[in-house]
């Protein structure tokens, strides 16, 4: 398979990391043939859905297709960005331009759904608590959300518990908001903290020494909160855990934070 690699712009400004380990684990694929990066990609638009300004979108999605026509599959770490290109870009686009848009694939769905990744090789020994995004959960369908009467499933998640001597917390409100929601933590911001320092409380109930999410926007929130609090805490994507990283030292103040 020829894969193209969407890296969402404010992943590609502030959290580089995340993509690279991306590439890293697409390029480690037996069933990949290639993986490609075109450079002069943009942002998914979501910002300006978000604020209501909608015609800007065709000119987006038409430039998205164009983009990646050459892909088998599009791969990107971010559930919001994938929701957002699957569900709203097919207005705006011919109908030759679909297919590509309905294999825009969030990471997790990808390694699971496609490419049957395993992740029994990997050890990460530490106490983890897993945040399932409101798009992955509501629009992409990466896990069952609480108020479906469906059978329990989680797509990070499977993934998650096949890796050696990693520790899942269970949490008391599994699927809740961290109350980022994009343009919303700039409206709402005494809302928005509130709603993140109720997922971090969660999280440290269950003893949790790693939070985890398929979404680096939801982990940017909250570790920001986290920050501010001098709670040792450390975010990492989805994609860091499965590449190999582990737990980085925050340094906050005078005090150093992060995992072991």
């Amino acid at each position: 398979m020829k894969i193209g690699l969407f890296v969402p712009c404010y992943i590609d400004q502030f959290y580089p990391d995340v993509a690279i380990a991306t590439l890293e684990i697409l390029e480690s694929l037996d069933c990949v043939e290639g993986v490609f990066y075109p450079k002069e990609q943009t942002c998914c638009g979501q910002p300006m859905a978000n604020s209501g300004c909608n015609a800007d979108l065709p000119t987006l999605a038409k430039r998205f297709v164009a983009q990646f026509s050459e892909a088998d599959y599009v791969v990107c770490p971010s559930g919001s960005c994938v929701a957002m290109v699957r569900m709203q870009y097919g207005d705006y686009v011919e109908s030759t331009g679909l297919p590509i848009i309905d294999a825009t694939l969030e990471l997790s769905e990808f390694l699971v759904d496609v490419a049957n990744y395993d992740c029994g090789h990997i050890d990460f020994p530490y106490r983890v608590g897993l945040h399932q995004s409101c798009h992955g959960l509501r629009e992409l369908r990466l896990g069952r959300s609480s108020e479906m009467n469906l059978p329990a499933f989680s797509k990070p998640r499977s993934l998650l518990q096949q890796m050696r001597r990693i520790e899942l917390v269970d949490l008391q409100r599994t699927d809740e908001c961290c109350g980022f929601g994009g343009t919303f933590a700039v409206d709402e911001e005494a809302v928005s903290c509130m709603m993140g320092e109720d997922r971090i409380a969660d999280h440290r109930q269950a003893q949790a020494e790693v939070i985890t999410a398929v979404d680096m926007s939801c982990l940017m929130h909250l570790d920001g909160l986290i920050r501010r609090q001098a709670i040792q805490l450390p975010v990492m994507h989805l994609a860091e855990i499965i590449a190999g990283r582990t737990p980085k030292l925050v340094s906050v103040g005078q005090e150093v934070l992060g995992g072991k």
